[in-house]
């Protein structure tokens, strides 16, 4: 199914009455106005998918799990995971038919190469997908489905508003930005989320749309659940921020760094290791048995795992333990070091493993996990090792902010995310000190984030480089020119005269008889002998030279347009990878095509 396939759920003729009665309600408004009214409707369209997933999610897993008794292991947990990893494959191939995996790069996917048009399905499907995966037990986050349920939300709002490709991208961010706010009922958390992530401008116009869908989801998810956040903590005086502590913290931002790159790089691996198998149930039998042997020796590791960090950095740490084969030894400090660390490498295993075989879920609450796992792991060995007195509930904290700022390349984000679960920005310092270290070295590792490794790999990636971005729309094979007339190497000086007289054109693409480019003849150089009889017999490969480049069909515009000016040319042509003549692309085309291009985006 395309991205760009209209909804199925809206007959016709009722999108044509709801598009007309819309126009009647908004025809004396503004197009500030207008956008105004459509973030409403956005952000609580999308406050009411976050809270039926949610719902669905929660019933799932009660009925799966919390009936277990928590000092002894269950059996249960080698089998739950893998059954969702099937119900969840299944349930895409055969009833959405399309790919709702790996939300938020679907969403800038969606951005760059669909004029930002999600399918209608995205409104629920990626709610039932994600729900049944994390419920079973898939160890991924529930964030990415949120934001691809609300970024549809907002694109198909946008569609029906019959709205310029500006504006839908806007709606999009709306409805993404308020799914993430309405999950953590964090609005300024929603809003710089997609500033940092997502958009491309960053005005009033396009920020207060922002706000108002934010906000609009965030209060609905308050009337609905309630004021406590999914992760609620509250910092007492003991917890509070000390100078002394800085070069810990700066440690810290070290540390997560690093686990941040092991994050990224080891998804990637393992995603590439499972996704190389070719038959979806040998994918499910790999997939369940590793996930269902991680999750039966590391509970903690079932489903989002909020309840584990959130039990950490409470300074209960025993609550990892239960049901475990090792709750026993839950009050030795060592071992509870040792599980904690273990458990924290092998959550990024569970989430790739889950992804890979097919479940829907996303990364951002992997991220927070590794995070709260990596900053109580550095308090507890300064305990036990030192006997200082650290808060583990802020170096839980201030751990989640960065490996999430190093895994998604967002550290801005994660500072106001901490901060708004934590009721307060006493450890703004801290949380500034350790994300943006952690982006830094991150950063330095692996300039990609989780999210656009694959994207920039495809040249699909768009960026707050405007220039940049603009050319990610522009494709090679709508611009190539094909209107060249072609020359066989066996031709000669008097067969390329009688040809020259109808060519539109003065260079000519010289090939075999299989097609492939042996060089290219300029009619420049030809017009010394062109007029002279006796020189009609000359081979025409003896005016041949070879092109300063040669382009490959599939590669990306902002590859090619500096194969120009390295070459001191406009022209070159295009091959496939046996080197068969394709065409010509002219740095000229591209120009223009660049400046059409940033004029549609802008209006």
């Amino acid at each position: 199914m395309e991205i760009i396939e209209e909804s199925k759920y809206i007959k016709p003729a009722g999108r044509e009455k709801i598009y007309k009665w819309f126009l009647r309600l908004t025809q004396r408004l503004s197009e500030r106005q207008m956008l105004a009214i459509l973030a409403v409707i956005v952000g609580a369209l999308a406050g009411l998918g976050t809270y039926l997933f949610e719902v669905l999610l929660h019933g799932i897993k009660d009925c799966l799990v919390n009936w277990f008794d928590v000092d002894t292991f269950h059996i249960l947990y080698l089998i739950y995971p893998g059954i969702g990893i099937v119900l969840a494959t299944l349930f895409v191939k055969y009833i959405v038919r399309d790919n709702i995996s790996e939300g938020v790069t679907r969403v800038l996917y969606a951005m760059s190469s669909r004029g930002s048009r999600i399918a209608g399905h995205n409104c629920w499907t990626s709610i039932v997908g994600g729900a049944t995966t994390i419920g079973f037990g898939g160890s991924v986050g529930p964030e990415a489905p949120i934001v691809l349920t609300g970024a549809a939300i907002g694109s198909n709002v946008g569609k029906l508003a019959k709205l310029n490709y500006r504006n839908i991208t806007l709606l999009l961010c709306c409805g993404a930005g308020a799914a993430v706010a309405a999950i953590f009922k964090a609005p300024i958390t929603g809003v710089v989320f997609v500033l940092e992530i997502l958009m491309l401008d960053i005005t009033s116009a396009s920020v207060i749309p922002l706000l108002i869908s934010s906000i609009t989801a965030t209060t609905l998810a308050i009337v609905l659940r309630g004021w406590d956040p999914i992760i609620s903590v509250t910092l007492s005086e003991a917890d509070a921020f000390q100078i002394k502590q800085i070069p810990l913290f700066i440690l810290l931002g070290c540390i997560c760094g690093a686990m941040s790159y092991y994050f990224t790089s080891a998804n990637a691996a393992i995603g590439k290791r499972i996704g190389s198998v070719k038959k979806q149930r040998n994918r499910w039998l790999i997939g369940g048995t590793i996930l269902g042997l991680l999750i039966f020796l590391f509970p903690a590791l079932y489903g989002e795992g909020y309840e584990a960090f959130v039990s950490l950095m409470h300074g209960d740490k025993q609550t990892i333990f239960e049901r475990s084969l090792f709750y026993a030894w839950k009050d030795i400090d060592w071992v509870v070091l040792i599980y904690i660390i273990a458990t924290m490498f092998f959550k990024v295993i569970a989430t790739a493993t889950t992804n890979a075989a097919g479940g829907v879920g996303g990364t951002f609450a992997p991220s927070l996990f590794v995070g709260a796992f990596t900053g109580a792991s550095l308090a507890l060995f300064c305990q036990i090792c030192f006997g200082w007195d650290i808060s583990i509930a802020t170096f839980t904290l201030v751990g989640m902010a960065g490996v999430m700022a190093g895994v998604m390349n967002a550290p801005l984000t994660s500072i106001f995310l901490i901060a708004e679960l934590s009721n307060g920005y006493g450890l703004f310092i801290p949380l500034m000190i350790v994300a943006c270290i952690a982006f830094a070295v991150g950063y330095y590792l692996d300039p990609d984030s989780i999210y656009t490794k694959r994207l920039r790999a495809k040249g699909e990636l768009l960026t707050h480089d405007k220039d940049q971005s603009v050319l990610v729309f522009l494709k090679l094979e709508e611009l190539m020119e094909n209107d060249f007339a072609r020359l066989r190497e066996k031709a000669t000086l008097g067969d390329v005269v009688s040809i020259i007289a109808s060519a539109r054109r003065n260079i000519f693409p010289v090939i075999d008889d299989f097609g492939h480019l042996i060089g290219i003849v300029q009619l420049d150089d030809l017009r010394e002998d062109m007029f002279k009889h006796e020189k009609w017999g000359n081979p025409i490969t003896s005016y041949m030279i070879q092109p300063p480049d040669r382009i490959l069909e599939k590669e990306q515009i902002q590859e090619v347009l500096p194969r120009f000016e390295h070459n001191h040319t406009w022209m070159l042509p295009v091959v496939d990878k046996e080197n068969r003549y394709k065409g010509f692309i002219s740095k000229s085309r591209i120009l223009n095509a660049y400046r059409e291009q940033l004029v549609n985006i802008s209006q």
